[in-house]
């Protein structure tokens, strides 16, 4: 099981709460932490996590996990609800980067993703998240590549595509609608036509056997 996979299933599932997706990190710069806060603890890895809830109203959050050396359990560490998320920096447009920064109401992290793919998949995830759950204030991507967007942009030329099929199926079936219209005219016509014929035809018939 991979770490992720392990950290959905030990941290989130638990709760009720499906994760969309998580990035490994380092900080670029160290964070000054008391000595007797970090006694035995030793090296670690550190996620940074995207999850919703499950239950309505959803609610979505980034939380820290952590992973301390010679354990397999991962620890839930600081969360912020995605309301709090002010602004995410991608640090360079023009070049595919590890980097990036996330500043919260209360906080302000820099960090270093594993691998600049990754975190262009968060960063897309992430945004796309922010679209859908965030209604009021959405935070502020800055620096970004226009890929790192890509997803939402694909999502909404998909339904750019969908509206347009809609549109193009509801104006088809209006013109069938009024050829239809026409037709029946014609057929009535032509029907008054033959009945005006026939009455006209007996009459004469009629008139002739007098």
């Amino acid at each position: 099981m991979s770490a992720k996979s392990a950290i959905s299933k030990e941290i989130f599932a638990p709760l009720d709460e499906r994760m969309l997706g998580a990035v490994q990190v380092k900080r670029r710069t160290k964070k000054k932490i008391p000595f007797l806060a970090t006694g035995g603890q030793g090296e670690y890895l550190t996620y940074i996590c995207l999850s919703v809830t499950n239950k309505k109203p959803t609610q979505a959050s980034i939380t820290k996990v952590k992973q301390f050396e010679g354990s397999t359990s991962f620890v839930r560490r600081s969360q912020w609800m995605l309301e709090q998320l002010r602004q995410v920096n991608g640090i360079d447009p023009n070049r595919d980067s590890a980097e990036f920064d996330l500043l919260f109401e209360n906080a302000f992290d820099q960090w270093v993703a594993s691998t600049a793919s990754e975190k262009c998949t968060f960063f897309q995830i992430l945004h796309h998240t922010c679209q859908r759950y965030l209604t009021d204030r959405k935070p502020e991507f800055i620096n970004c590549q226009s890929k790192i967007m890509g997803g939402n942009s694909i999502l909404h030329s998909a339904a750019d595509s969908v509206t347009s099929a809609v549109q193009k199926a509801s104006q088809a079936l209006n013109e069938r609608g009024e050829r239809l219209g026409r037709a029946e005219e014609k057929t009535e016509e032509l029907k008054n036509s033959a009945q005006q014929f026939a009455e006209t035809a007996h009459k004469l018939a009629m008139k002739h056997k007098c």
